[in-house]
C-alpha cells in the first residue's frame, strides 16, 4: 500500500514528468499528444496543491476525492491516444500516455485512504508518526 505522503511526492513527479514528456520523448510536433500530456500534468499538480494529504495543512480537497480524481485522470490519459487519434503515430508518441495513465490508476487504487486530519500509520510507506500533541504520555 502507498501512504498519502508518498502519494503526494508521486503526484508532483508525475505532473512534472507529463509536462516534460513531449520534449523528453520527442513528440512535441504532435499537437494533440503534446497538449494532453501538458494539460493533464498541470491539472495533476493543480489539484495536488489543494489536496488535504495526511500530516499536511488543511486544504479543501479531501484525499479520498483526490484519489478519485487521480483514477479519472489516469483512465483519461491511458485512453487519450484513441480519443484524440494519435495512436497512429510511433510508439514514442502514444505509449507514454498509456503507461503513465495505467500507472496513475494503479497508484490511486493502491494508495491508503486516510481520513482527513489523521496521519498515516507509523512505518507505513510514506507514513509518519502522529504529531507530538496527539500522543498521550505513558503511565
Amino acid at each position: 500500500m502507498i501512504g498519502s505522503l508518498a502519494h503526494r511526492s508521486i503526484d508532483y513527479i508525475v505532473g512534472v514528468a507529463l509536462i516534460l514528456a513531449p520534449f523528453l520523448f520527442g513528440f512535441s510536433d504532435v499537437a494533440s499528444a503534446t497538449w494532453v500530456a501538458i494539460l493533464v500534468g498541470a491539472v495533476v499538480i493543480l489539484y495536488s496543491l489543494f489536496t488535504s494529504y495526511a500530516a499536511a495543512m488543511d486544504r479543501p480537497v479531501p484525499f479520498a476525492s483526490h484519489l478519485t480524481t487521480d483514477l479519472i485522470a489516469g483512465i483519461f490519459l491511458a485512453i487519450s491516444p484513441w480519443l484524440f487519434g494519435f495512436f497512429r503515430f510511433s510508439l514514442n508518441v502514444w505509449l507514454p500516455h498509456l503507461l503513465v495513465g495505467l500507472a496513475v490508476v494503479v497508484v490511486s487504487l493502491f494508495s491508503v485512504r486516510v481520513a482527513a486530519g489523521r496521519t498515516a500509520t507509523a512505518g507505513q510507506l510514506g507514513g509518519e508518526a502522529p504529531p507530538e500533541e496527539d500522543q498521550r504520555p505513558l503511565r
